[in-house]
Formats: C-alpha cells, structure tokens, sequence
C-alpha cells in the first residue's frame, strides 16, 4: 500500500516515524507492507532522511493511481478540506488528525467518501492517541449512549494540575505551559476551551447521528481560575478540571465546555498532568473511561495509523459512519440544571436573600465568603447571582 502524507508538522512527521519504528508490525497486521511514497508540504527538508519524497503540489498525490490512502495532519479547514475532498473523490481513502476540520466538515467528508466507495475516518481528532471515535462507532453501538464527559485539553489540564499542586498563578502555569511546548504562542484555542468544544461537537454529532455545530456549544475556558479558588477546593477534597460535556435529554442533546470542581469520587478528578480521560455512560453497558495520553507526536500519529492500518484491510469497502449533515438543536445552556460553588463580597443576609439555604465553606481568605448551592438551572443561577457581588463561580461536578 502506497500513502502520501500532507503535512510534515508535528505529527506528520510523527506518522512517518510510527510507520518506520513499527513496520513489519504494522505490515503483519494490515496485510501488506505500507509505503510512503509522498509528503505534501510547503517546506523543503534539506537532510530530511524524506527530502525526496517531499512534493509541493497536491495534485501530485490526486493524479497518481499508486496511492490509495492519504494522511492529512496540516490542521486548519482550508486548505486541508479541499485538498482531503479530492482525494477522496479521486477513489483515495483518507484519515486526518484534524479535529477543525472533522468538526466542520465531517459529515460532508463522510458523504463523499461513501458516495466514492472510500472511507474518511479521523480517530486522532478526538482524545489524540486514546482510541474513542472507533469504540463509538463499534463496540458501544448496541448502547444509547446518555453521557459523555471527558478532559479533551492536555495543555488546560497540565495547566490546572501545577495550579492545584503549587498554588501557582494562572499566567506563570501559562508561561510554563508555553515553555515546555505544551501550549501554542497563541494558546486562545485551548485556554478558551475551543478545542475542547470542537472535539465534544465530533463525539455529540457521532452519538447522535446528526451535524452538531460548536459554535452552538456554551463554552467557557480558564482564564477565570485563580488561585484563590485551589484554596476552596482544597479544604473542599475536590479538583477544579476543564470538562466538555454531552448529555442525552430527550431527543436532544444538553452540551457544555467550562471547569468543575469535581469530588474525590468522580471517575474524572485524578486525571492530571497532560493525560485525558473520556466517561461515557450507556443505557445497556452502563459506565467506561478512556484514558490515555491526549496530544502528542507518537500518540497522535499512533492514531492515524491505526487509521490507515483499517483502511488497508478495507480497501473498496466504506465502513459506514452515522453522521447525518442535518442540524440537531441543542438544549438551551440555561435550562442545563448544575450546583455551584459560588466566591462573594456580599453578606450572609444578602447570600440568603438570594439563594435560600446554602453550605458555607471556610477557606480562610479574607474579605470574602465561599457557598455551594442546591442544583438549579443556569438560568435560575444567573438571576440570583445578580442579586450578589459576585466574585466568581464553578460548576460542581
């Protein structure tokens, strides 16, 4: 099998080492041996052991009947999508690690690849080298999947964990996070939750059979944490976490992207550190983690070769995805019911005024007080949090 990878990034590269480092394994498990023919990218790599292999046209990898799989790991929608597009209408099978791309485009992807006898999969977009997309298109498809909660965002969740273990400050966790590589220059992406979001509309959209836009996703990330609120958790036995959530409720779905302070209990609060974990609850399976390491060079390109490897052993065979492009309408954020725990300047009498009976939590920082409400909706919170001075609130989980 001839493959052509486009993009020589991170994990393009990453790919061809996998592919390298565990060939005859790979070959022995898809049949034959699996060959890098090209490598599409804008750059030449001059000493590259692959430096002849590189090609700057795409068209190249389109017009040459050899290739029968092409890896897409350039990031971004355009102009990955029309580059994959015609791939897979010129007959070639395609995965990508491209969580932009799959969010936006997947049902559309998937479409095209059926009508062209190929397959567009895309297990890296999701949970990096944690395999969670073929689990849901495989083995949990006998289950009506009601939950899915899962820490999608290794650099938020290195970030939070230094933050909890040195009561260090959110922009000196950000500068180490930088520095270590963990977060882009730019890190908007992950500290605002967006990638998160993303990767929760790709599983939602999965569950559900049907397009789910992140945009229509409430997403908040965590720019808001300070340490102050380690403190609370703290004394509270609880650990403040990144979650993007998907929940069945009635025909729709209930989605969000924001930090809990979840109990010692919750299957979710000991996963530090760049790691992920992903909950999902079934109606017949009941509860299963996926837990792994969620970026990453190898662990991502694991993926995407896992992908190809599929692939191989289903040439001219399109496994069929449910992914349907018609739009689902989420339930409204505000009628999502959470309990919250809840920092303010206000008085008791004002808190009470407010919120009726809550449970204080002592924390011994001055000049403010912390309480855990009931369970309410968004909506209820909002009006009675106008009532306060609020300083600042975390979903319990």
């Amino acid at each position: 099998m001839k493959i052509a990878v486009m993009g020589y990034g991170t994990i393009g590269s990453g790919v061809v080492e996998v592919l390298r480092i565990n060939k005859d394994k790979i070959a022995q498990r898809a049949g034959e041996p699996v060959d890098v023919k090209y490598i599409l990218d804008l750059r030449d790599f001059p000493g590259d052991p692959m430096e002849q292999k590189i090609v700057h046209d795409y068209q190249t990898i389109v017009n040459d009947p050899e290739i029968g799989i092409v890896v897409e790991t350039m990031g971004g929608v355009e102009p990955a999508y029309t580059f994959v597009r015609a791939m897979l209408e010129a007959g070639k099978q395609v995965t990508t690690s491209n969580k932009n791309l799959v969010a936006a485009k997947g049902a559309e992807l998937i479409r095209i690849a059926r009508e062209h006898g190929v397959n567009f999969q895309f297990e890296a977009s999701v949970g990096g080298g944690i395999p969670i997309i073929r689990p849901l298109n495989k083995c949990l498809t006998a289950d009506e999947i009601e939950e899915i909660t899962g820490i999608l965002n290794g650099t938020t969740n290195y970030m939070l964990t230094k933050m909890a273990n040195e009561g260090a400050d959110f922009d000196e966790v950000l500068k180490d996070a930088q520095d270590k590589g963990y977060a882009e220059k730019d890190p908007t992406a992950d500290i605002e939750g967006h990638d998160p979001c993303r990767k929760i509309a790709i599983l939602t959209s999965l569950v559900c059979g049907q397009q789910v836009d992140y945009e229509d996703i409430h997403c908040e990330g965590i720019t808001g944490i300070t340490a102050t609120d380690f403190k609370y958790a703290k004394v509270m036995g609880r650990s403040i976490k990144l979650l993007a959530m998907s929940r069945k409720v009635g025909d729709s779905y209930s989605c969000m992207v924001a930090p809990f302070m979840l109990d010692a209990s919750h299957p979710l609060c000991g996963v530090n550190d760049v790691f992920n974990g992903i909950f999902v609850h079934g109606n017949v399976l009941g509860d299963a983690m996926f837990y792994g390491s969620g970026a990453g060079k190898l662990p991502t390109a694991s993926a995407v070769v896992a992908d190809v490897v599929d692939m191989v052993k289903h040439t001219h065979v399109n496994i069929y995805i449910n992914w349907k492009p018609e739009k689902i309408t989420l339930v409204d954020y505000k009628d999502s019911v959470n309990r919250f725990f809840v920092r303010t300047t206000s008085d008791r009498a004002a808190v009470e005024k407010a919120f009726g009976q809550v449970s204080y939590v002592e924390a011994g920082v001055s000049g403010e007080r912390g309480f855990t409400t009931d369970a309410m909706t968004e909506g209820q919170f909002e009006e009675k949090a106008a009532q306060i001075a609020l300083v600042n609130r975390i979903r319990l989980g």
